[in-house]
């Protein structure tokens, strides 16, 4: 029991003791921190004396910086207004000098009107003396005077005018001649005239039995695909693509070459070929009309307009090719252009897009000249060079003088030996005007003329035209041939409808 109270006794105690010393501690350590707060704000009061003086020192040494500166600038101003002062005294003294020089200026010219006035009267005076002793008034003598002059003068006024007129004429001449003289020797190219033919070599004599095929269904198949007319037995390795459109003989030579590489010459190829055929002279008329735009240093066209002018290449006047004779206009006329001083830029392109009507007038119903016009304006083409290019055939007038210089490129580059032949170009109206007017009765699908001329194949739509309709087509279309048109001999009219039935195994 005893030890039980020792033992609570000591815990009292001990409790006792640690509360004393933590409490010691505890005194202990704020006593510490108190004086560290208190020396912390002793610091910092001192610092704010320290920053204290020091912006009073920045501010008095700004204050002395801005007084001096100030000083400076009214001693400037002081400099800027002395200067205006003395400006403003010699404006007065300038302004003074020149009222002073108006007012003998004004007394000068009152003096001279006084003069002249006194003159006038002097001349007045004078000029009715003579009348009152000359019996004339001063316009009927000079009249008398003038005529007199005119009698004693007259033959050799005339000689003079005439001489002066023939010199005019020869020197205009001389000029226009060493021009063109200069721009044709400047451009020298070779021209000749186009035929309506193309020749195909062939690497080996029997490739010819296979493009004829069996019962000659293959050649057959080839010229109603293309239109044109094949010639095979007349020359040896070789075959002859006769037709008066260029564009059909090429589209054949295509195909033709395609169908020989392929080694398989059969209807159902022919027209796959043809078409493939079709496809890429597409994309070449618009490389060849970009090549010749840049070969003339023209690199803004539309591409729509250059696949237009890559057409050209297909068409033929009077047997000389369109877009060669173009192209040859466009230099003639900016060299020409060039001698005289006119724009040049303007003069080729008017030159180059000129006949640009005859790549649709196949299709479109005009003149080249109207459809070239609506061309140009529908893309936007600059309006002095539809100016340059609708007079060459005189259905415009002249509106600028670039229009003469495409005119006179026309002439120039058509009348070249060699360069055209008349008949070639009536052959080609002929055949064109055949087909033309097969293509103006209803169901007809396509019309090629062959064989010079001779035959008119006519395909028609077989849904539209049964086999009694097709007899009657063929004698209509030859009846209106017969009356329409002149021509040699006959042609034979042949009406070709077809029915096919496809079907496909899947």
């Amino acid at each position: 029991m005893i030890t039980t109270a020792l033992i609570a006794a000591g815990l009292l105690l001990g409790f006792a003791a640690g509360y004393l010393v933590r409490r010691f501690w505890a005194a202990k350590k704020l006593g510490s921190l108190e004086e560290r707060v208190r020396r912390a704000s002793e610091e910092a009061e001192t610092k704010a004396k320290e920053i204290l003086l020091e912006a009073k020192d920045k501010a008095a040494t700004l204050l002395v910086d801005f007084k001096k500166e100030e000083k400076d600038r009214r001693k400037e101003i002081e400099v800027v207004e002395s200067r205006l002062t003395r400006r403003e005294d010699e404006l007065e003294k300038k302004t003074s000098a020149i009222k002073t020089e108006e007012g003998s200026l004004k007394r000068k010219e009152e003096e001279l009107q006084v003069k002249i006035g006194e003159i006038k009267s002097s001349e007045e005076k004078v000029r009715e003396k003579l009348e009152k002793v000359s019996g004339f008034s001063a316009d009927k003598a000079k009249e008398e005077l003038f005529n007199q002059i005119k009698e004693k003068h007259n033959d050799d006024l005339a000689r003079l005018i005439e001489k002066i007129e023939k010199e005019g004429d020869e020197e205009i001449e001389k000029k226009s001649m060493a021009i063109i003289t200069t721009a044709m020797q400047r451009y020298a190219r070779s021209h000749v005239a186009e035929i309506t033919t193309t020749v195909f070599p062939l690497a080996d004599e029997e490739l010819k039995g296979k493009i004829i095929g069996r019962e000659g269904r293959n050649v057959r198949a080839l010229e109603r695909a293309t239109g044109v007319e094949f010639v095979i037995d007349e020359t040896p390795d070789s075959v002859i693509i006769s037709s008066f459109d260029p564009y059909r003989r090429e589209i054949a030579r295509m195909a033709l070459d395609k169908l020989i590489k392929d080694g398989r010459i059969q209807p159902a190829k022919i027209e796959e070929k043809v078409e493939e055929a079709k496809e890429e002279i597409a994309k070449r008329t618009q490389e060849i009309g970009e090549s010749s735009a840049q070969d003339l240093g023209i690199f803004d066209l539309p591409k729509e307009i250059l696949q237009l002018i890559g057409r050209l290449h297909f068409r033929t006047s009077y047997g000389q090719n369109v877009l060669t004779h173009s192209v040859e206009m466009a230099y003639v006329a900016g060299m020409l252009a060039a001698e005289l001083g006119l724009n040049v830029d303007v003069a080729k392109r008017g030159a180059l897009l000129h006949d640009i009507g005859k790549a649709i007038d196949q299709e479109v119903e005009g003149t080249h000249v109207e459809l070239g016009r609506k061309i140009l304006k529908k893309y936007s083409i600059n309006e002095k060079v539809i100016e340059a290019m609708q007079s060459h055939h005189e259905d415009y007038p002249y509106a600028i003088p670039e229009a003469y210089v495409v005119t006179a490129a026309d002439i120039l580059s058509a009348a070249r030996p060699g360069a055209r032949r008349g008949t070639i170009e009536s052959y080609i109206k002929r055949l064109g005007d055949l087909e033309k007017i097969a293509m103006e009765f209803p169901g007809v699908k396509s019309a090629y003329a062959i064989s010079a001329g001779r035959e008119l194949r006519v395909f028609v739509v077989p849904e539209k035209i049964d086999d009694f309709r097709a007899l009657e087509l063929a004698r209509e279309i030859a009846n209106k041939v017969q009356s329409e048109l002149k021509y040699p001999g006959e042609i034979k009219v042949n009406v070709i409808r077809e029915i096919r039935a496809v079907e496909y195994a899947r």
